[in-house]
């Protein structure tokens, strides 16, 4: 049984794959992705807390029930149902995740963005480049990041239909993004081209700087994309 969801009997309506529609005359896909999965575990499920917080119970467990002299059978049994019940939290969140960036397509079209996301319930999002004012990118070192798109006001999106694909700590204006992208930096000069070539604008480079994330503790880099 193949694991790619991609092609799924539930998305074999698509006439293209991640798009509604055929493209119009005119309208070329620039590039297309997903999620990548490792990505999207640590930045948005955060696994790396969440199995450093299992592992501190566990060891506190231990170590309380052997400085109260707690029989070795009762508080090694304590000590594995923390072992299986964990283990089984952990296999959940991950396979929300793979599911989350299985079903997700990302495309870049010379005229729009367009973000193919939802598990059970796919929906489909449409954002012309003329409706985009501007937008960020976050680095890792890996070169995994987001793309953050900026809406103007006239475009607004309920943040429950976004998430997990939109940009952290803004509710009250949601930012659809690109979540987990692999080569961040070259999609987003992508972006940068057609969105300036669509507003009728001076083509600009994609520029990194050395930035400290908001979302994460370790260093990223903050890329102007348009």
């Amino acid at each position: 049984m193949s694991l790619n969801i991609h092609s799924s009997p539930e998305h074999e309506f698509e006439p293209e794959l991640g798009l509604p529609e055929k493209l119009p005359q005119g309208e070329k896909v620039l590039w297309q992705g997903s999620p990548d999965l490792k990505t999207l575990l640590l930045k948005v499920f955060h696994m790396k807390g969440l199995v450093l917080y299992f592992g501190l119970l566990l060891a506190y467990r231990i170590i309380s029930g052997a400085l109260d002299g707690e029989a070795p059978y009762p508080m090694l049994l304590s000590a594995l149902q923390i072992i299986i019940f964990s283990s089984l939290g952990l296999g959940l969140i991950g396979l929300l995740g793979y599911l989350m960036a299985s079903t997700a397509v990302y495309t870049i079209t010379n005229k729009r963005v367009v973000m193919r996301i939802g598990i059970v319930l796919n929906m489909t999002f449409n954002f012309p480049l003329k409706q985009i004012e501007s937008a960020d990118c976050g680095l890792a070192k890996d070169g995994c990041g987001d793309i953050y798109l900026k809406l103007n006001k006239e475009t607004k999106i309920a943040i429950f239909h976004l998430w997990p694909h939109s940009r952290p700590a803004k509710w009250a204006v949601p930012q659809p993004s690109l979540r987990g992208i692999k080569n961040c930096a070259e999609v987003a000069q992508i972006l940068v081209d057609a969105w300036s070539l669509q507003n009728n604008v001076i083509s600009r480079s994609v520029k990194i700087n050395n930035t400290e994330s908001g979302e994460s503790k370790s260093h990223f880099t903050g890329v102007e994309t348009a």
